[in-house]
């Protein structure tokens, strides 16, 4: 049966994505003798996943890049344009209010990737008082009132979770956030509030994308939450002792072993190895002209500056760094000259220093190739795209292969959860 998914602070629509399925990957990033099931066709080096039952009914996203991204891919898998919203998810709350605007009816999950650059450890952390606006400006500007500042924004999603009253909610943020005094605390409370205590909230958890395949160090905190009044009398009972049942939580088990040593392998749990740079980046051709993937021929130019950010070549046997949502100072570099301390230098002989390009960043999100990420406008395409804005929205993104996990295991749950 069809559950209908409502996401919001939705990006280019990494979670979107990962949740329906039916997407391609790289063979090497599935652990297929656990999922071997997951494979709808096999192309040996990659592989498409199953859809799953999972349907996005609603997106939403103030970033112009966003709406870029996410309305062209997914029009071409039978979307109506007019799925995506590209507006404030406080403008979309108080239009409702207004009775000016409805959100979709009927709705079983809503996802929500609330702002993250006031709670991660490389933003200026103002947390719950922000100075940036939910539109993108300051809150001193046009009068955007205090609980309408960024660090608030998760209040938002959670009055759309009061609104819709979905079976169960994903809320996403980065790992940096535990590290401020009582935020992690403060939010799950106030997610535990809605509809007068209408939700189980499960524990936090901090999940790392290389885990569950993702060729990338990425970590994020994921919140869950569960509508008491659809879940199972003896479920919910089970649900709120102190430890919950392995075969009941909602977090999806881990599938790959980080680890920098290939050899070194978790024999108790029998994990893979983490992916890896090269698996995920093999069989791209250098930038240049002849490339038919403008996203491929698209790479910063910025100079090398020792020292800072960004400014480190990938170890291609080893997992990326995590991929940020910066401008072209701030991409890891491809590879960087001897002069620079490059290490690959039988690849020089052939091949020039450079950044990584906006494909090869996306490659290590897990977005598949048929996803464009640069396009110019033109009287036959109604969208601009430009390298700066996809590299903003792929470091923004949550990793369809992590979402993927994410949903599977809630439809492996769901009959166990809800009547």
């Amino acid at each position: 049966m069809t559950k209908r998914l409502l996401s919001l602070f939705s990006g280019c629509g990494g979670m979107d994505l990962g949740f329906e399925g039916d997407f391609e990957t790289m063979k090497a990033f599935i652990d297929t003798d656990k999922h071997s099931d997951w494979i709808k066709e096999d192309f040996g080096r990659k592989v498409i996943l199953k859809e799953t039952s999972f349907k996005t009914v609603f997106a939403n996203d103030i970033l112009k890049p966003a709406e870029a991204a996410w309305v062209p891919f997914f029009t071409n898998r039978g979307y109506k344009k007019d799925t995506f919203y590209n507006s404030s998810i406080v403008d979309l709350v108080k239009q409702h209010r207004e009775g000016k605007f409805a959100f979709p009816d009927n709705i079983d999950v809503v996802t929500g990737g609330f702002p993250c650059q006031d709670f991660s450890v490389a933003g200026s952390r103002k947390g719950f008082k922000s100075n940036k606006g939910h539109n993108g400006g300051l809150t001193d500007e046009d009068g955007v009132a205090n609980d309408e500042n960024r660090g608030q924004l998760y209040m938002w999603l959670k009055e759309v979770i009061e609104i819709t009253k979905p079976k169960v909610f994903f809320a996403e943020n980065v790992k940096g956030l535990i590290s401020m005094g009582d935020v992690r605390k403060i939010i799950e409370n106030d997610f535990r509030s809605i509809d007068g205590q209408g939700y189980l909230v499960v524990p936090s958890q901090i999940l790392n994308a290389a885990e569950y395949g993702v060729p990338q160090n990425r970590e994020r905190i994921i919140f869950i939450g569960l509508n008491k009044k659809f879940i199972k009398k003896e479920t919910l009972d089970l649900l709120t002792e102190e430890v919950i049942p392995d075969y009941l939580s909602p977090y999806p088990q881990k599938t790959h072993f980080k680890s920098k040593n290939k050899d070194l392998l978790d024999s108790l749990n029998k994990l893979k190895p983490s992916s890896t740079c090269r698996q995920a980046l093999k069989g791209l051709r250098e930038p240049n002209e002849e490339n038919y993937d403008l996203a491929q021929r698209a790479y910063s130019k910025a100079k090398f500056c020792k020292g800072y950010q960004g400014n480190t070549e990938i170890k291609l046997d080893y997992l990326s760094p995590t991929i940020r949502a910066e401008h072209h100072g701030n991409i890891e570099y491809r590879r960087l000259s001897t002069n620079n301390g490059g290490k690959y230098n039988d690849e020089l002989k052939l091949a020039q220093e450079r950044r990584l390009t906006v494909r090869e960043c996306a490659r290590l999100q897990t977005f598949p190739d048929n996803f464009e990420f640069v396009r110019k406008k033109s009287k036959e395409e109604p969208y601009n795209l430009s390298a700066s804005g996809a590299y903003k929205v792929i470091g923004n993104a949550v990793p369809p292969l992590l979402a993927y996990h994410l949903a599977k295991r809630l439809e492996e749950i769901w009959d166990e959860l809800f009547d």
